[in-house]
């Protein structure tokens, strides 16, 4: 590996040095403020550098990782985000009476997996970039274990999320043994065209192997019928942790399901196509209808999430059928949409708990409105851009889906998608309604001093980006488009 090699790793490279960093400085002098300040500052520069490599950058680093505009930009959404975890995770953990700063390492860890899969055409660099972000995602979930007030079961939603992960990468690893045997490369490979096909195992040994590799990353994705561990590990972990395992956790997985689609050809299969389209169905209507019974806000969007990846796997599927990009291009500007929508409603969450008390029953917002408006009106904002109502980037990156599957045809699934919309919206008015109710009690919530100051900045960020790329979304489409054709 040669110098010209090592720069297009710059924002990798930053960000393991940060991890590093931040591992000496816990282990000379515990200080809350100086680790957190290392992180925030170590992933600003990353997502600083990603950005201005992305005009120039376009290299194949060995066979593992591809950098590139596409994989650029979403280095950018992932330490971007990743940095406003941190800055959210501040006032969080501050009275918590145990060591706090490895949240801090466990987090830059974790961004690391995170910039590797998002880079990632070869399965081995996928697998140890899903691995990284898995393992720390262990210790973010149960961080708060030792404490004698921790809000939640940290360790049953740990564990949960271990046992049923592992299984999740056994499957990927199994259909990775049949790619193998299939194409002689652990590299993402076409699956239709094989070199030798008088020798390969056959079109079923394909498909059997591209079913299990989605299986594995549908669990990740906690796509349906794989979704069962969602909202209990949601709702057991940390608000920090849930915020990161549902905003940087989906995103870099399923910008890999969406390069190994698309290299392997997987859509070339019927039996595939047939699949997803059951697998998107399932989430939408199982997410949108298992969140009307829900009165815990972590668990109503654990649900939801799963409904947008469903959303997701319209476009993924119109990326098939339709002429062009538009598919990538959904898929590639809803998941930006969904990190800053899902960041925006975790974070308010985040802003008014702290590691001893989280208030994450729907009941605990009855009249946040007269109390804060500030913090309800963005809270509502983040809420109405999840139901995809008009002026928010909600609206938009349904409408891109939508318009992807009607240029693919995609008729049954544009039914499912309107139906499940309509739906998710009665259940995200429900808790706007109970914002704007008359407070009957004062709850307790925490009163942040100097140390929420910065989580207050972010939200604004966060509603700002909301609002501008729902009403003036062009230049942010056009940066979309013209990484959408690297893939």
């Amino acid at each position: 590996m040669t110098f010209d090699d090592l720069l297009p790793l710059m924002p990798l490279l930053i960000v393991t040095a940060t991890s590093v960093l931040t591992m000496l400085m816990i282990g000379i002098r515990r200080s809350y403020l100086t680790t957190g300040t290392i992180t925030i500052a170590g992933l600003l520069a990353a997502t600083i550098v990603a950005a201005l490599m992305m005009d120039w950058t376009n290299q194949q680093i060995t066979p593992l990782l591809i950098i590139d505009q596409y994989s650029l930009l979403f280095t950018v959404v992932v330490c971007s985000a990743a940095m406003f975890i941190a800055i959210l995770s501040f006032p969080y953990f501050f009275e918590l009476d145990d060591h706090r700063e490895e949240f801090y390492l466990l987090l830059s860890i974790a961004t690391i997996g995170a910039i590797v899969m998002v880079s990632s055409n070869h399965f081995v660099s996928a697998i140890l970039g899903l691995e990284t972000l898995s393992m720390s995602l262990y210790g973010m979930v149960a961080y708060p274990l030792h404490s004698k007030h921790s809000a939640k079961y940290p360790l049953e939603a740990s564990v949960k999320y271990l046992v049923l992960s592992a299984a999740a990468s056994g499957f990927i690893l199994f259909g990775m043994a049949l790619v193998y045997a299939q194409t002689g490369t652990l590299s993402f490979a076409s699956l239709v065209e094989l070199p030798g096909a008088e020798n390969s195992l056959g079109e079923n040994y394909s498909v059997i192997a591209l079913l299990m590799i989605t299986a594995g990353m549908a669990f990740k994705l906690s796509l349906a019928p794989f979704h069962m561990w969602t909202p209990d590990v949601y709702e057991g972990s940390p608000m920090p942790a849930t915020t990161y395992l549902a905003t940087i956790g989906k995103a870099a997985m399923f910008v890999v399901l969406l390069r190994f689609i698309e290299i392997t050809e997987a859509l070339s299969f019927e039996s595939i196509v047939t699949v997803l389209t059951l697998i998107a169905t399932a989430s939408i209507l199982a997410g949108n209808l298992l969140a009307l019974l829900q009165d815990n806000l972590k668990r109503i969007l654990a649900y939801s999430s799963i409904a947008h990846m469903g959303y997701l796997l319209i476009a993924i599927i119109a990326s098939h059928y339709a002429t062009g990009t538009i598919g990538i291009e959904a898929v590639t500007f809803y998941l930006i949409a969904y990190v800053i929508m899902s960041l925006g409603a975790f974070g308010v969450a985040s802003v008014i708990s702290c590691s001893e008390k989280e208030f994450d029953a729907v009941s605990d917002y009855r009249g946040l409105f007269w109390r804060n408006p500030w913090l309800s009106c963005i809270f509502i904002a983040m809420l109405l851009s999840l139901a995809g109502i008009p002026l928010t980037v909600g609206f938009i990156g349904k409408f891109y889906i939508f318009l992807s599957g009607v240029e693919s045809g995609l008729w049954m699934l544009l039914a499912v998608l309107v139906l499940g919309s309509g739906i998710g919206l009665y259940y995200y008015l429900r808790i706007v309604y109970r914002m704007l109710m008359p407070e009957r009690e004062t709850m307790a919530y925490r009163i942040g001093g100097v140390e929420s100051v910065s989580s207050y900045g972010v939200l604004a960020i966060l509603l700002i980006l909301l609002l501008l790329f729902g009403v003036y979304p062009a230049p942010i489409m056009s940066i979309v488009a013209t990484a959408s054709s690297f893939i």
